[in-house]
């Protein structure tokens, strides 16, 4: 498992758009994929209705945890993208 943290540069935060594209470009993996936020709770990456229950928000910073064969790969991927705002303009 691997994990690395990040914050999220969208001024809405995750809403349906990118919280849209993250599940899309996290179902490519193979890997498990969460994150935590807040006060130790848990999203699936790969739940659409899980990163919108999330509710994060513009300078939140969230953990990525991915566990898989190609677990190394998916964080770096993932991270990087959240860090460039999951194509949105920041």
């Amino acid at each position: 498992m691997v994990s690395g943290k990040v914050t999220v540069k969208n001024p809405t935060g995750l809403h349906l758009r990118p919280a849209g594209t993250l599940c899309k470009q996290a179902m490519q993996f193979k890997s498990s994929i969460t994150f935590h936020y807040g006060d130790g709770n848990t999203a699936n990456a790969k739940s659409v209705l899980s990163v919108l229950g999330a509710c994060v928000k513009c300078g939140d910073e969230i953990e990525m945890f991915c566990e898989g064969e190609d677990e190394e790969e998916a964080l770096q991927f993932l991270v990087n993208s959240i860090r460039t705002g999951l194509g949105e303009e920041l």
